[in-house]
């Protein structure tokens, strides 16, 4: 089986085997648009630096979601501020890795009904392989047995900051093994640690504003 994108593998893991997100959707989105501009990073195609985008290549990585953001960018040469577009790709991230997934087979539509309520539609794994595989990836350079590659420690943060670590059956403290995929994710390129540091951020900001 060929690994799936970065925003692909996040979305699978931030979801139980009925579909469920087990955090909430706004935290996730910005995860979600971390991840997709991280592809494109690890593809080559972008770069960040104190916060801005660079595009280095404009060759399709083969992934619908991700291949559409180079035009977009390229289109607005007034803004390349990272902050500001991972704000503009979580508006609808969530919703089109969902339906990349059901185009590659790797998710289908559930419709169920409980108790007499309304239907509830979920949208369910195939199969646990992709998932499966995808935690285990991020559990095994959690645990010091495999070193990872610059894709699974780009993973590795943005679970950690997306407080996944439940996911990964762990039998360390939250705080020790969330420290530990964070620090995994900054021994790794400059671009992949401040996309990264940018959700941490964000979903920050997104929590404090709840209060306000």
């Amino acid at each position: 089986m060929n690994r799936l994108p970065l925003h692909q593998e996040l979305y699978l893991i931030a979801h139980d085997d009925d579909g469920k997100a087990l955090i909430q959707r706004p935290s996730l989105r910005l995860g979600l648009a971390g991840a997709v501009l991280l592809d494109l990073t690890l593809s080559g195609r972008l770069s960040v630096t104190q916060g801005q985008l660079a595009v280095y290549d404009r060759t399709p990585i083969g992934d619908t979601v991700a291949d559409s953001l180079i035009p977009a960018i390229l289109n607005d040469r007034a803004n390349r501020d990272l902050k500001i577009w991972i704000k503009q790709i979580a508006e609808d991230i969530y919703d089109r890795t969902c339906g990349s997934l059901i185009a590659a087979g790797v998710l289908t539509k559930v419709n169920k009904r409980r108790l007499g309520m309304l239907a509830q539609t979920r949208y369910q794994p195939v199969n646990t392989t992709a998932a499966v595989r995808a935690r285990a990836g991020v559990r095994a350079a959690a645990d010091r047995r495999e070193e990872p590659d610059a894709h699974c420690a780009a993973l590795c943060g943005l679970v950690g900051v997306l407080h996944l670590e439940s996911v990964l059956y762990i039998d360390q403290p939250s705080s020790q093994l969330i420290g530990r995929l964070r620090t995994i994710a900054g021994e790794y390129s400059r671009s992949v640690q401040e996309i990264v540091a940018t959700v941490d951020l964000l979903i920050g900001e997104a929590a404090v504003a709840v209060y306000r």
